[in-house]
């Protein structure tokens, strides 16, 4: 359920081209962000772009982290993270306040505190998955053997933020 890492950074040059340094604010109890924090850390510095990595341990720590990454970065980028997704509105306080614009790797943060996110959907996978199972089960696909599928990724937008920060949207965002 990993949305492209490598087209979640090049989204963010999309909407803010000029950025120099990035934020990215983690959960570093979820071994899942650590994987993401590294890879889009990586391909940011691939850009020649500062990234700066705030992890924070539990929700407590979110204000602090958040508002110390809103005043050393140009943009902040929140992996697909549970815990951070759960402080979306906390976060969003921060970032509206200092006009700062966060790019997500989920869907539901961005609808709160983000500008956009290159996203799945949770529901068109579950539908794929489904169709995948049904296969095994009609004895029409060895699950040994079968290929991975993926869902699509969507270019998603939150017109609220976008206006507050003045920033224009790109060609194929919904």
């Amino acid at each position: 359920d990993l949305a492209p890492l490598d087209e979640q950074v090049d989204m963010i040059f999309e909407f803010c081209p000029d950025a120099k340094s990035v934020g990215i604010v983690y959960c570093s109890a979820e071994a899942n962000s650590k994987y993401q924090v590294d890879e889009v850390k990586r391909f940011l510095g691939n850009k020649g772009v500062t990234a700066n990595v705030y992890p924070f341990s539990d929700s407590n720590d979110i204000s602090a982290v958040v508002t110390k990454a809103c005043a050393e970065n140009d943009v902040l980028y929140i992996p697909t993270d549970n815990t951070a997704a759960s402080c979306a509105e906390t976060i969003g306080n921060i970032v509206r306040e200092k006009k700062i614009p966060v790019f997500t790797g989920e869907e539901n943060p961005a609808k709160v505190c983000g500008v956009a996110s290159l996203t799945i959907s949770y529901y068109d996978l579950g539908v794929a998955t489904g169709k995948m199972a049904a296969r095994i089960l009609k004895g029409e696909a060895d699950v040994s053997t079968m290929k991975i599928e993926y869902a699509s990724p969507t270019k998603k937008y939150n017109k609220t933020m976008c206006e507050l920060l003045g920033l224009t949207v790109p060609a194929g965002y919904v």
